[in-house]
């Protein structure tokens, strides 16, 4: 990814973690995922006081732009910090959202683990999550 692109899909993942909803965590996270047809869907992380219904910024980026009839995507940012902190760490995508997002983007997803615009870890999501699980792997084999 070139990088005035990847600091402007960066910059709408700080921009929608300003939107994080985390009364009892405190750390807010961002995510901006880049469709193939060059939209851009954020997300945030929801928090809930039962914690399993909690939602996480990638996987809210992901489910507003199924929900929206986009099922290809080339990219994702990545950020996230305690609330009034700079980062210092990268924040990576959970279990769970590595696993939602390869059921739409296999392992080549480009994925941005950023702490600033010029900050940033490039990598892919076969690299998160190798030998990924996905849709291919329940495929009937002909005999």
């Amino acid at each position: 990814m070139e990088r005035e692109q990847a600091k402007e899909l960066i910059r709408a993942a700080f921009r929608a973690r300003t939107f994080a909803y985390t009364p009892y965590s405190h750390f807010k996270v961002g995510a901006a995922l880049l469709a193939k047809d060059g939209r851009v869907f954020t997300g945030c992380n929801i928090e809930n006081a039962g914690y399993t219904p909690t939602n996480c910024a990638e996987r809210t980026a992901l489910f507003k732009a199924v929900s929206e009839g986009v099922t290809e995507f080339s990219a994702i940012a990545i950020v996230g910090s305690l609330e009034g902190k700079t980062n210092t760490l990268i924040t990576s995508p959970c279990g769970v959202c590595r696993q939602a997002l390869f059921e739409f983007t296999g392992p080549a997803l480009e994925v941005l683990l950023a702490k600033s615009e010029t900050d940033y870890i490039e990598t892919t999501l076969g690299d998160l999550l190798p030998y990924g699980f996905g849709p291919k792997n329940l495929e009937i084999t002909p005999k």
